[in-house]
């Protein structure tokens, strides 16, 4: 059984830094979901673009999801990120993630952050350990 866009919502927003930060979880077509955050001040560092721990953290729980979706539930065991360009103010930002490696006892995943138009602004690779079922009916 693969897990579906309701309960993989349901379970993004029992997580309270995606609602706190403002993360949308977009539900797809075809039965995906996507996170998009537009960047507002309360996301901003020092110099009024977008805080890198708010891009890390919406990477890390795409790359989650992702994972989510093969049924795996996973801990992040180190992260990875290259900022290539600011985020400025209202700039929409989408995580899109894909998996590299499905393994039994780990998975590696990476996650462009790009805009509505594609343009990247960072890349993110990470390594989870697996610690059971997504999914506990099974």
């Amino acid at each position: 059984m693969i897990p579906n866009q309701k309960q993989i919502i349901e379970f993004c927003h029992s997580n309270t830094i995606i609602d706190t930060l403002g993360v949308e979880i977009v539900p797809l077509e075809d039965e995906n979901v996507r996170l998009e955050l537009v960047v507002e001040e309360r996301h901003t560092n020092f110099f009024d673009v977008c805080h890198g721990g708010v891009l890390t953290t919406m990477a890390d729980t795409a790359m989650g999801i992702i994972c989510n979706q093969q049924n795996k539930s996973v801990l992040t065991m180190n992260l990875s990120i290259d900022f290539l360009h600011p985020v400025r103010l209202q700039t929409k930002i989408i995580a899109v993630p894909k998996i590299i490696h499905n393994g039994r006892q780990t998975m590696v995943c990476e996650c462009d952050m790009v805009d509505e138009t594609g343009k990247l602004f960072s890349r993110v690779h990470a390594t989870f350990f697996v610690i059971g079922k997504f999914l506990k009916t099974e």
